[in-house]
């Protein structure tokens, strides 16, 4: 028995590794020098809802925004460009929840929010409310490299994007027709005689879990190893009072660490801000020893869902591997590693 036992440390000695690591071994490997993965909002998204004409141009937007980024880190840019350049590409399509498909507040405007965070420093920035910044995740990395805050918010976060020269534009840029006759459908229903509560839940069916739009994120991981992240979003369809959800909170909707990993998130706000989604993922890889995949797996399927929260994540470890992680019926994602492989997907599979 104890010869067997040498015999097996002996081997494990060979491979540069000890009893205690083999079982995690595979987390410890370099996958990618350098990776990147996006997503554009979880929801019920289902194959017999979408016409090949609209999911060819999701998917189509999907690869035209990651490849933006991939190409960036390719030639050795920063993962924190990358993320800003992928992002903004999905902030100009009325594809997405995000800058110019951005939904409608109870009072028919619309309020952008956004997040991002360095994995290397630890830094981030955020912005919440605006009406008028073009490029809100550009406005939200802003705040973290030209002030010495991590979030503005409404007229003050726009007041800073003006002082410091990004693209200010009339609201109507943010107008879409579909987005507009969502909150009108809302509207009408309100009219209704509904007690509170089924007023409440009406509210949120219809636009978390009946949505097929959603919010956009991206995580990088560049050649000198370094993580960044960021989310971009126009919130919840007849948000009142200054909703503020998930996307703009550093550890919710957004976190980057080099030590572990990088999370962007989408779906019902109020949860993944109770649960601290993002942050509590890395925590586990952190302190838990976990792979990207187990703390993904039970953020996502065990304790946001027994919290009753809906929506996921995409994931990106210090190592390059990847994570897509939901419990709704789809989520607009796609990925590419170091080697160039490409994958789009919308629905569970």
């Amino acid at each position: 028995m104890r010869a067997n036992i040498f015999i097996v440390s002996l081997f494990m000695a060979l491979l540069g590794c000890s009893p205690n690591t083999v079982e995690n071994s595979g987390t410890d490997a370099k996958t990618n020098e350098f990776a990147i993965i996006i997503h554009g909002g979880a929801g019920t998204i289902l194959k017999k809802n979408m016409t090949p004409e609209k999911e060819a141009e999701y998917k189509a937007k999907l690869e035209e925004a990651i490849k933006v980024g991939y190409d960036i880190l390719e030639n050795g840019g920063t993962s924190g460009d990358a993320v800003i350049k992928t992002i903004q590409v999905m902030e100009k399509s009325p594809l997405f929840n995000a800058g110019k498909g951005a939904v409608f507040t109870n009072a028919g405007t619309n309020e952008l929010d956004a997040s991002f965070m360095d994995g290397k420093t630890l830094n981030a920035g955020a912005i919440a409310g605006v009406k008028d910044v073009k490029s809100p995740i550009e406005a939200a990395r802003m705040v973290m490299t030209d002030s010495e805050h991590v979030m503005l918010s409404g007229e003050g976060a726009s007041t800073f994007a003006k002082e410091k020269g990004l693209e200010i534009v009339d609201p109507s840029y943010f107008f879409t027709e579909r987005r507009f006759k969502s909150l009108e459908r809302i509207r009408d229903r309100e009219k209704t005689e509904l007690d509170h509560d089924d007023k409440k839940a009406m509210f949120y069916d219809s636009d978390i879990k009946n949505s097929k739009y959603g919010t956009v994120g991206c995580v990088a991981l560049d050649k000198d190893g370094n993580i960044s992240a960021g989310t971009s979003t126009g919130g919840m369809t007849n948000k009142r009072w200054g909703r503020i959800g998930d996307a703009p909170i550093i550890g919710s909707g957004t976190y980057a660490n080099n030590k572990t990993c990088g999370v962007s998130s989408t779906g019902w706000g109020e949860y993944f801000i109770r649960s601290q989604v993002a942050y509590d993922i890395s925590a586990q890889m952190e302190y838990s020893n976990k792979s990207l995949k187990e703390a993904t797996t039970d953020v996502i399927q065990n304790k946001l869902t027994k919290l009753g929260g809906t929506g996921g994540v995409v994931a990106l470890d210090k190592n390059g591997n990847m994570s897509f992680e939901f419990n709704t019926a789809g989520m607009y994602r796609a990925s590419m590693d170091d080697k160039g492989n490409l994958v789009v997907k919308i629905y569970k599979e």
